[in-house]
């Protein structure tokens, strides 16, 4: 992202006063490469394909601010490998991950991991690192480190339906889990600014297994992890927080883990989250990322968009699809998702100057 786009996006975070709401979208592998019709394969491998292919979007989308922005990440494979979990790469889809860990006691016999050089961590921070000043010349920034959170990295790690079981049938094993997969992920993040440079004053976790337990596993299992890795940055960054699946679990409770921005899906109405959050998290959503931003007309797409803006009352959000960016969405429903938020903002401005304030 752009330095000015940077300082908005952060004022939005903070819950500041804004003249305008600003839009906001994850983008990465799952939908650049179809988007412009190239292989994922080629995105991945060919340093200048991946570079040209970010910028082509950044430049065709000025007015939207992409989170992280400029994102290094091989899928999901990053994270999971360096726990020595299998990765398979595909042509046309996004790598896929099989669990190794068969056995919660194997842990014990786990090699002592090192992100800088481990799996594709160790080629993420490599490109990161070769195209840094060539971003920054370009007049973009790297504000923000990426990683999967350490129930979604758990899961990859010893297959989902198996944590899944673990939390139950042994949870002081799913415990030593968790806290090995929090410990790479606060390393990672670490490695990541350390390449990136002294701009980096953001986090942003995705981790949709949250949204898999209750309340009291999440309690047990997913909050003093989470807000360990929040607590391992300073107190001043933008910590964003991803999760795409239910999230009633999770939603009173994010607040006090240390996160400003919440990116959810499609499950619940923005109404209900901006009720339970109040005025402690800025909310990045909510329009229908599949049904709606992938396969529905403009005009669905610019009905939604500005149903998901009077929901949120004009403050504390940053317009978004709910979560991720899916592949296929086409440019004309980004476009009409813009058109909302212009009528929307040209309205909420109006409205305000009639007041006087």
């Amino acid at each position: 992202m752009r330095p000015e786009q940077w300082e908005t996006f952060k004022k939005a975070a903070r819950r500041e006063k804004m003249d305008k709401i600003p839009m906001a979208m994850i983008i990465d592998s799952p939908w650049i490469p179809g988007y412009l019709g190239i292989k994922h394969l080629d995105y991945f491998l060919d340093p200048e394909l991946w570079f040209q292919s970010n910028l082509k979007i950044m430049e065709e989308f000025k007015e939207i601010i992409f989170v992280p922005g400029w994102w290094m990440e091989y899928g999901m494979a990053a994270e999971p490998s360096i726990l020595g979990a299998k990765i398979k790469f595909w042509q046309d889809n996004t790598p896929s991950e099989y669990h190794t860990l068969y056995r919660l006691e194997d842990i014990d016999s786990f090699p002592e991991y090192e992100v800088e050089a481990d799996g594709f961590a160790g080629l993420t921070l490599h490109r990161i690192g070769m195209a840094r000043q060539r971003i920054l010349d370009a007049g973009y920034i790297l504000p923000m480190v990426t990683a999967r959170g350490p129930l979604c990295t758990a899961g990859f790690v010893r297959g989902t339906t198996n944590f899944m079981i673990d939390l139950v049938e042994d949870p002081k094993g799913a415990h030593k889990l968790i806290d090995l997969c929090t410990r790479v992920v606060i390393d990672w993040l670490k490695a990541q600014q350390k390449v990136m440079g002294d701009g980096v004053e953001s986090i942003f976790i995705l981790d949709d297994i949250v949204g898999f337990i209750n309340e009291e596993h999440y309690l047990e299992f997913a909050h003093p992890y989470l807000k360990r890795i929040c607590d391992a940055f300073p107190k001043d960054w933008v910590k964003v927080y991803h999760n795409d699946a239910e999230v009633d679990a999770c939603l009173d409770h994010l607040p006090d883990a240390g996160f400003n921005v919440l990116n959810w899906g499609k499950q619940k109405h923005i109404m209900e989250v901006k009720k339970r959050v109040g005025d402690r998290m800025c909310l990045m959503g909510n329009v229908n990322p599949l049904e709606v931003a992938v396969r529905g007309t403009p005009e669905e797409v610019k009905e939604e968009t500005l149903e998901v803006l009077e929901g949120s009352g004009g403050e504390g959000i940053i317009l978004s699809v709910g979560g991720g960016t899916s592949p296929g969405m086409p440019r004309e429903n980004i476009l009409a998702m813009l058109e909302a938020l212009e009528e929307y903002n040209a309205k909420r401005s109006t409205s305000v100057a009639g007041t006087g304030r």
